[in-house]
């Protein structure tokens, strides 16, 4: 079995949608595939599947004791794939004990598939950490905007710190020296982390050891969905050679998914993209995902091959190019065919230049804070 937990540090940037359709396109290569809905308290995948209710789900699981995960195992209307739902509508399921999360995941340890594929809700609390980090090789999912990619970032800072939680016990000396930056106001979101992790080798070679360790098997992967442009493409390599000098972490591309308003006709229908249209350029992006994690085999002890990773990009890139022309080509047919008008058209390009001005704004106004936290980190 193979788990594939989905994440992002924020909402709105199609994670849910990546993950039904995703979960569908490795079940029609044959595969037996659970799809489990993670987002505690924010549940919505089976109105992508097409549920109208649901009574048992994941929050009935973790009141009654006595329950098995495979009780709540759910048929869908797509051979392969099987569904275990989120909260069924408990209050305050979100937030989990400790001794709920641990059940949760070891029942999760036990489910018989080829894969598992875990939605996460948005954010970096605790539990969404620790089901990403069930799996070495999570899938970090975002789009283009300036405040998603700051936000994908800090989900993979905090992945690192959760994982000095692990490696630092409470009694070394790592862990005291942690708290004593805390203690002093030190933010530790604005701590360079090759300089923490540089002192800490010099005063407790042991904890920086097993953090090493558990970071080996590191090798998160990214989705850069809701791109309009193949320039959008870009945005993916700044985040990565943001996370590998600041954080001594590589992410591997899995590709780029483009923005499309069949998206909304599908979800409106109760139907998943890659089923209501499968041969629209969303739907063929996310088969050529599901390919290429069929193709890596998910060995997680493997060491990080850097010649593939680099084309992992290069591959993107290319993607991007070509998605990017059939979507003109596709356009145009609709044009000569009568069945969008050139006002249609128009409407469509203003709407675009609207956001396109917005984002501008936004992008401005977050590089100014930007640059004002950078400056008080090297204060710091």
């Amino acid at each position: 079995m193979r788990i594939v937990p989905i994440g992002s540090g924020k909402g709105g940037v199609g994670k849910s949608v990546i993950a039904t359709n995703l979960s569908i396109a490795l079940s029609e290569a044959g595969l037996k595939v659970i799809l489990v809905d993670l987002d505690l308290g924010g549940s919505n995948i089976h109105t992508i599947l097409g549920f109208r209710s649901i009574e048992r789900g994941i929050g009935t699981f973790l009141n009654d004791r006595k329950a098995r995960l495979n009780d709540i195992i759910l048929d869908t209307a797509y051979d392969g794939l099987f569904f275990i739902p989120g909260d069924a509508e408990i209050p305050g399921i979100a937030n989990l004990k400790s001794y709920q999360k641990q059940r949760l995941i070891k029942n999760i340890y036990t489910l018989e598939a080829d894969f598992v594929v875990l939605d996460l809700g948005a954010g970096t609390n605790y539990n969404v950490m620790d089901f990403f980090l069930m799996s070495g090789s999570g899938i970090v999912v975002t789009n283009p905007t300036l405040t998603a990619i700051l936000n994908a970032y800090l989900f993979i800072k905090n992945v690192i710190f959760r994982l000095m939680d692990s490696a630092f016990g409470k009694k070394t000396e790592a862990y005291k020296y942690i708290e004593k930056l805390k203690r002093e106001g030190s933010p530790l979101q604005r701590v360079y982390i090759p300089k923490l992790l540089s002192e800490i080798a010099k005063i407790d070679p042991e904890s920086h050891r097993k953090f090493v360790h558990l970071t080996e098997n590191l090798k998160p992967n990214l989705i850069l969905n809701m791109i309009d442009d193949p320039k959008d493409s870009d945005k993916a390599l700044k985040l990565r050679r943001s996370t590998r000098e600041y954080l001594g972490i590589d992410l591997e591309h899995l590709g780029v998914v483009y923005r499309d308003n069949l998206q909304d006709i599908a979800l409106s229908s109760r139907l998943p993209i890659i089923k209501y249209k499968p041969n629209s350029v969303i739907s063929q992006a996310i088969y050529r995902i599901a390919d290429k994690l069929v193709q890596t085999g998910g060995d997680d002890s493997s060491p990080i091959d850097v010649m593939t990773i680099d084309e992992s990009y290069q591959v993107a890139e290319i993607e991007a190019e070509t998605d990017f022309q059939v979507k003109i080509h596709n356009m145009e047919e609709l044009l000569h065919s009568g069945a969008l008008t050139m006002g249609d058209l128009v409407e469509t390009i203003r709407s675009q230049q609207f956001e396109i001005q917005n984002l501008k704004k936004e992008n401005q106004l977050l590089k100014t804070k930007l640059a004002e936290a950078v400056r008080e980190g090297f204060r710091v």
